[in-house]
């Protein structure tokens, strides 16, 4: 009785949701001023500025060609780092931890500049005899740590509609 129950509970959770017409916001809480963007960078076609701009389009930002009366976000640096966190017996890496640091900025129109910084961290399990497997798994992780790093970049833009002069 209780698991038809749940069951009907979810399929009338999701009918209502679905009829009132919910949806996730994409980019509805990024101030007007940032949704169209000229995006900078030393490296227009690495994998954090292919990530970036992925995220960006995913939020509906606009992005455009440099202008005066169009914010600039730009990417500064890219900085990814690998420690040794424990070892095998034998004295070999057991375990690292992967280290990404993204630090951007926006630049207003009023040319006030506004720093952005992003660090994520994930550790990773490193087995010597399956090395190709293990390349492909840490490859892996770190688009998922550059994905991560541009949502948090665009969710920090979020947070400059609470400052006076972007409002």
């Amino acid at each position: 009785m209780s698991k038809s129950l749940k069951y009907f509970f979810g399929l009338f959770t999701i009918t209502l949701l679905t009829a009132c017409g919910f949806q996730f916001q994409n980019g509805q809480l990024i101030p007007e001023v940032l949704q169209t963007l000229n995006f900078e960078s030393a490296n227009p076609y690495g994998d954090m500025e292919l990530a970036m701009r992925k995220q960006l389009q995913l939020n509906n930002i606009q992005l455009t060609e440099k202008r005066a009366d169009v914010p600039v976000l730009r990417l500064n640096k890219t900085i990814f780092e690998d420690k040794v966190a424990s070892v095998f017996k034998q004295g070999r890496e057991a375990e690292k931890i992967l280290m990404l640091e993204v630090v951007a900025s926006v630049r207003m129109p009023n040319q006030q500049t506004y720093p952005l910084s992003v660090k994520i961290r994930r550790t990773f399990f490193d087995n010597s005899r399956a090395a190709l497997a293990k390349s492909a798994e840490k490859e892996v992780i770190m688009n998922d740590m550059r994905e991560q790093a541009a949502r948090q970049l665009i969710s920090k833009m979020v947070a400059l509609q609470d400052r006076k002069s972007v409002v």
